[in-house]
């Protein structure tokens, strides 16, 4: 449970990635957050309960026509 104040954002909140990071392994692409979710580089997401959330990122900036 988050210890922070004020608290994180829990799991199933939709700013769930707000929370802390608790520990980060960027060489292998991934973090966890204080409220137990699994974030990936490449924007997907691991949930608490097993359920995954797919990669959600915008288009690449050099992708955006001006």
């Amino acid at each position: 449970m988050c210890q922070h104040q004020p608290t994180c954002p829990s799991a199933e909140a939709i700013d769930r990635e707000a929370a802390r990071v608790i520990a980060c392994f960027r060489e292998q692409g991934w973090s966890l957050l204080c409220n137990g979710v699994i974030v990936f580089e490449d924007t997907g997401e691991l949930l608490p309960d097993g359920s995954s959330i797919a990669p959600h990122r915008g288009p690449a900036r050099h992708a955006l026509v001006a």
